[in-house]
């Protein structure tokens, strides 16, 4: 019989096999590797890229920033503007209501029997005051008001006797509120 040995078969193969799973090792790792070195540069260069897009866009930010800042800046100024012409466009309408107020004044005083000590105007209120020769004048005077159209709501507040230079007169204190103007009373009217 003949006797084969084996062994150094079986020997040499598993030389053989540690030699491959080795080789197959040693690939593995280089090509893990290389993966990892390329991966990492890949995103390596995108961090790159996206915090110079972030750089790019806080540059854009700040200088957007510093347009809405000026713009706000002009809206605010843009108000102040419009709150000055509306206050010019009043004071353009009602410039000549103290004028025509005294001229009516004039108009209505009972002429020489009665005089003004104290005349003012806040608002729609008109406040006069004054001395004249006795009741009857103060009522004319009270009928001038409420028939001119200019007045509403007449209405004595108080008449004193005074004495002034020995003569027995009427102090009296009116107070009445302005008539709206004849244009805004029709638009009004119209608007209703």
């Amino acid at each position: 019989m003949i006797k084969i040995n084996l062994l150094p078969f079986r020997l040499a193969r598993k030389k053989e096999n540690i030699r491959r799973q080795v080789s197959i090792f040693v690939l593995l790792l280089v090509f893990s590797t290389i993966v990892l070195f390329y991966s990492n540069r890949i995103w390596n260069n995108q961090i790159f890229t996206l915090r110079q897009t972030v750089s790019g866009l806080n540059h854009e930010l700040g200088a957007a920033m510093v347009s809405a800042r000026e713009v706000d800046k002009i809206k605010k100024e843009l108000a102040d503007l419009e709150k000055k012409r509306k206050v010019i466009d009043r004071l353009k309408a009602n410039r000549r209501e103290p004028v025509e107020l005294l001229d009516a004044m004039t108009q209505l005083i009972v002429a020489k029997r009665m005089w003004f000590t104290s005349f003012g105007s806040t608002g729609s209120t008109v406040n006069i005051q004054g001395v004249a020769l006795d009741n009857k004048t103060v009522a004319d005077f009270m009928e001038r008001l409420e028939h001119s159209g200019l007045f509403s709501a007449v209405n004595l507040v108080d008449v004193k006797q005074t004495d002034i230079k020995k003569l027995n007169l009427k102090s009296f204190h009116i107070s009445c509120h302005k008539a709206p103007p004849k244009s805004t009373a029709n638009a009004e009217a119209k608007v209703s």
